[in-house]
């Protein structure tokens, strides 16, 4: 059970923080958690025992080893053209809820894109909302753990990869 104050990631809604556990008006003793996410104005109430998916946010350690990692995390490219089969396989991956996995997502769109404007076309529009979607959640969730602005996450992962590329020598031909 999640405590009072606790930052966890509950379904498509990403961050948000347990505001209450108890019992629901008219419910009985079934208990419920309030949940408030951090970067819209709903709230949320949900059963503690519902099979909706809830997991604990990552802790700062696990963020900066994933933004340590995001440079050689591969893309996940998804070829079809057909908007229903890139929505599946979009929904599927952001329904596993893991970063790693949204990272990919993330980088497959910006290739996919980059190729659609070198060719002269328009980038895919369920790509695109699919990409930004991953991007809110990831940033969402790693500026939670880091402590910092979610505006500010890009910037953090930037500077980085910068501080990574420097340590590590060239490799020589």
């Amino acid at each position: 059970m999640y405590q009072i104050g606790e930052l966890i990631v509950y379904g498509g809604h990403g961050v948000c923080r347990v505001e209450q556990v108890g019992p629901g008006e008219g419910t009985g003793e079934k208990l419920y958690y309030t949940l408030k996410p951090l970067y819209s104005t709903e709230t949320i109430y949900v059963p503690v025992n519902a099979r909706v998916f809830m997991r604990p946010i990552l802790t700062r350690q696990q963020a900066e080893e994933l933004v340590r990692q995001i440079p050689s995390i591969r893309e996940d490219i998804c070829l079809s053209r057909r908007p229903s089969e890139l929505k599946n396989h979009y929904e599927t991956c952001l329904q596993r809820h893991d970063c790693h996995d949204l990272v990919q997502l993330m980088k497959g769109v910006y290739v996919k894109t980059r190729r659609a404007e070198d060719d002269g076309r328009r980038p895919g529009q369920v790509d695109a909302r699919y990409g930004k979607r991953a991007e809110e959640l990831l940033c969402g969730e790693l500026a939670a753990a880091l402590g910092i602005p979610r505006t500010e996450v890009e910037e953090y992962i930037a500077e980085r990869a910068r501080e990574e590329a420097a340590r590590t020598p060239e490799r020589e031909n």
